[in-house]
């Protein structure tokens, strides 16, 4: 489990936190101890004092009048235990680091403890026993505690530590939003799509950095163009030769039709070939997405392919919702799923589809029942002109997989090859939904 997050924006949030908390504990420790704790030993101070008065006069030992003299004269009363109950002894509260102090300036062992009072100008009352009069409570009333309160001072330190915490998260809110389009856009190019320049925003190195990529992005864009401008043109250019050939092989003489039949043949591999070429460099960008149900799809090359006997297509569907889909484009990808199958694995082949509703995705696979692909092999096969089945002669450009990669690519979704424990290839793929 990671307590410390991943992103850049949650480390610095994280550690606005910790500094702030570390200010707040600062300043709490500095308020208490050169504030709040001078108050308490001044006042204890004074308790020390006026005990020391009474002492020196003899108040405890004294005669009940006299003590009531004294009383009205300072507010100070002399009280039996069971008096003391009475006036508020009962629901006073034990301070220790008082007791301490008291009895250190007393040097003698001394109990404090303090009461609230109504209906007085001295909301509160000081409670002092000491040990060598143990039948005998000394009743200090005193002004200007709640001055000394700390619960306002904790509440203070809460608010402005929730109100800078907040504010730091939207301040950097604020400056990781650049970053965030930053990595939209570029999760874009990497599949092939062009977004438009970004707006240059933020701190002066984040504009920079935007800069760049804006001029990455329509390098990237322009080497595309190009790419596929110069596919077409040597695709059309070698059309027109081929087709020469074609016409010229057309007219040779019957005893040479065997070479005639097996010059068609290369011709039409080489027109498959640029038909590749021109895919791959194409990508589909311009076909609109649609809703479609895969399903249908997969019915639908199914049927186109009942006009080979020798092949056999077995349908294992689950009802799946509708995606958003370049229905070309993934037509694509299932038609050459299903032909490597047939062509390097089996006459037999099962298309299944199901629902990951855990991981809110379509998966679709096309099972064949040959020999597979050595494991090395199964992640490689997907690179362009590579061909993972050197072994049974392949053919072709090896641009196949490549194609279907990039096609489910740019729908967010994967696709894998694994080898299946009974025999045979898989290639899966999986495509992501929203209820």
């Amino acid at each position: 489990m990671r307590f410390v997050p991943r992103s850049a924006f949650g480390q610095t949030v994280l550690l606005i936190g910790i500094l702030l908390l570390i200010n707040q504990v600062v300043s709490y420790l500095s308020v208490t101890y050169y504030f709040i704790r001078p108050s308490y030993e001044q006042i204890n101070s004074l308790l020390a004092t006026q005990v020391k008065g009474i002492l020196a006069s003899d108040m405890l030992t004294a005669e009940p009048a006299k003590q009531q003299v004294f009383t009205e004269r300072t507010g100070i009363k002399v009280l039996s235990p069971e008096q003391s109950m009475q006036q508020g002894l009962r629901n006073s509260t034990y301070y220790g680091f008082m007791s301490a102090q008291v009895s250190e300036q007393l040097a003698e062992k001394a109990e404090v403890r303090i009461s609230t009072t109504t209906g007085s100008d001295s909301p509160y009352l000081v409670w002092i026993a000491l040990e060598r009069f143990p039948d005998h409570w000394i009743a200090v009333p005193i002004s200007g505690l709640s001055e000394a309160n700390i619960s306002p001072l904790t509440m203070y330190l809460m608010v402005i530590g929730i109100l800078s915490v907040a504010g730091g998260w939207l301040f950097v809110r604020r400056m990781n939003r650049p970053l965030q389009a930053l990595q939209r856009a570029a999760l874009q190019v990497g599949k092939g799509e062009f977004p438009p320049p970004l707006a240059e925003q933020g701190s002066s190195e984040m504009i920079e950095v935007t800069r760049a990529f804006n001029r990455m992005n329509q390098g990237i864009r322009q080497l595309e163009n190009d790419r596929a401008l110069m596919t077409a043109g040597i695709s059309h250019d070698l059309r027109t030769p081929l087709t020469r050939i074609r016409l010229a092989t057309e007219m040779m003489p019957e005893d040479q039709e065997w070479i005639q039949e097996g010059i068609i043949n290369d011709i039409e591999d080489m027109n498959a070939i640029i038909d590749q070429f021109i895919e791959y460099a194409r990508q589909d960008r311009e076909e609109v997405r649609e809703n479609t149900n895969l399903n249908e799809l997969i019915e639908e090359l199914t049927q186109a392919r009942h006009i080979e006997e020798s092949h056999h297509i077995e349908l294992a569907l689950q009802n799946i919702p509708s995606l958003s889909l370049r229905r070309i484009a993934i037509k694509r990808v299932l038609d050459n799923l299903i032909e490597n199958a047939f062509r390097y694995g089996s006459d037999h082949i099962v298309i299944s589809s199901r629902v990951d509703t855990q991981q809110k995705r379509v998966v679709c696979s096309v099972r064949d029942f040959g020999p597979g692909v050595p494991e090395k092999d199964l992640d490689a096969v997907f690179q362009p002109f590579a061909q993972g089945d050197k072994a049974r002669g392949s053919t072709g450009s090896g641009l196949g997989l490549a194609i279907t990669r990039r096609i489910i690519d740019a729908h967010d979704g994967n696709v894998t090859l694994r080898n299946h424990p009974e025999g045979g290839l898989v290639a899966e793929f999986w495509l992501p939904f929203r209820r």
